[in-house]
């Protein structure tokens, strides 16, 4: 794998990490949207481009060389739909009361954290605690070793962010020369940076978009945050391939290759989530699903010599089919694209 292979665009995403989360240590450099002071200006990176605040600020550091950095997300959750429990007749919002064993309620100003290190049995830990422990991570990332994007398998891959140099710490100078010296390399450092209560592995490298210069960070997993393959890979028996059909499994490899455009895909499934809601509340008739033929179970061979002649072929810009393979052999799909229609 190509680290230019991994995006460096700004996505429509679903998770915004520890930015919504509520249990945020108090000495978390993040700032939760909506939460900027009345009137608080964006911030303005290198060359003027305004920005909303960074997610996470502090020192890049390698060996003896260090410098201020900005992170920023490079996903975004604008566009999730999001929705609130109501009561079925009156539509009222439901709200949920702190309470303890009894019903008994409690105020806010009693409630602190607690982790349960036994059965009902706790530890208390205070704000103040946690804002003590003061890691170097919170602060810096110290870049442990410089690797081959080939060394770091797909899977490890958690989350993006925009690396910009601090405007105000007169980084740039550093900035661009340790991003061009690692373009030039073709390297990617490792590190690790705390924020949203935990300590991240992360791999900073150049963002390759044209023109760009800036540089991407990405959060990794840890090794013990992954499960072994061999628990899901290991029951799979051999099977001997037959040479034919792999011949033409190469084929309609070949004729469905095109190049990838981000901006292609779809979430459909928001859409007809929108389409729904947006029925529901103009009191019009609600989209349904128009049922499809059941499709037709054939045998493997057929199937790859109809696709690769192009009768179960279809647009390359379409989405993968989410259809299910028979139980008996391949199913051939005939349509990719679901059609709603009003009921």
């Amino acid at each position: 794998m190509s680290w230019r292979a991994l995006p460096d665009l700004a996505i429509q995403g679903r998770d915004q990490g520890c930015l919504f989360q509520d249990n945020l240590p108090h000495n978390c450099n993040i700032e939760r949207p909506g939460t900027e002071r009345s009137g608080a200006l964006p911030y303005a990176l290198p060359g003027g481009t305004m920005a909303g605040r960074p997610f996470w600020s502090g020192q890049l550091r390698i060996s003896l060389v260090s410098f201020g950095i900005q992170l920023f997300p490079a996903t975004s959750s604008t566009s999730e739909i999001s929705f609130h429990q109501i009561d079925r007749k009156t539509l009222q919002r439901v709200h949920h009361l702190n309470v303890i064993d009894g019903d008994k309620p409690v105020e806010n100003s009693e409630i602190v954290k607690g982790y349960e290190y036994s059965k009902g049995k706790y530890v208390v830990v205070e704000p103040d605690e946690v804002k003590k422990l003061r890691l170097e991570t919170q602060r810096s990332i110290d870049v442990a070793q410089f690797v081959d994007a080939s060394e770091i398998p797909p899977y490890l891959f958690e989350k993006p962010y925009f690396v910009v140099p601090d405007p105000k710490g007169g980084s740039i100078e550093a900035f661009a020369v340790v991003r061009t010296a690692m373009l030039e390399a073709n390297k990617i450092a490792i590190g690790e940076v705390a924020f949203g209560g935990r300590e991240h592995l992360i791999a900073i490298a150049p963002a390759t978009e044209k023109n760009s210069r800036g540089l991407m960070a990405y959060t990794l997993r840890y090794a013990e945050e992954l499960r072994a393959s061999k628990d899901y890979f290991g029951s799979i028996p051999e099977h001997a391939v037959d040479k034919k059909q792999l011949a033409l499994a190469n084929d309609l490899i070949r004729a469905q290759s095109a190049a990838f455009h981000l901006q292609d895909f779809k979430d459909d499934y928001e859409a007809a989530l929108r389409e729904l809601i947006e029925a529901k509340r103009t009191k019009s008739p609600l989209p349904v699903e128009e049922s499809k033929p059941r499709a037709k179970v054939i045998s493997l061979m057929d199937a790859l010599k109809q696709s690769v002649s192009g009768s179960g072929h279809e647009s390359k810009n379409r989405k993968p089919s989410t259809s299910r393979s028979g139980k008996n052999g391949p199913t051939l799909v005939k349509s990719r694209k679901r059609s709603r229609k009003a009921a």
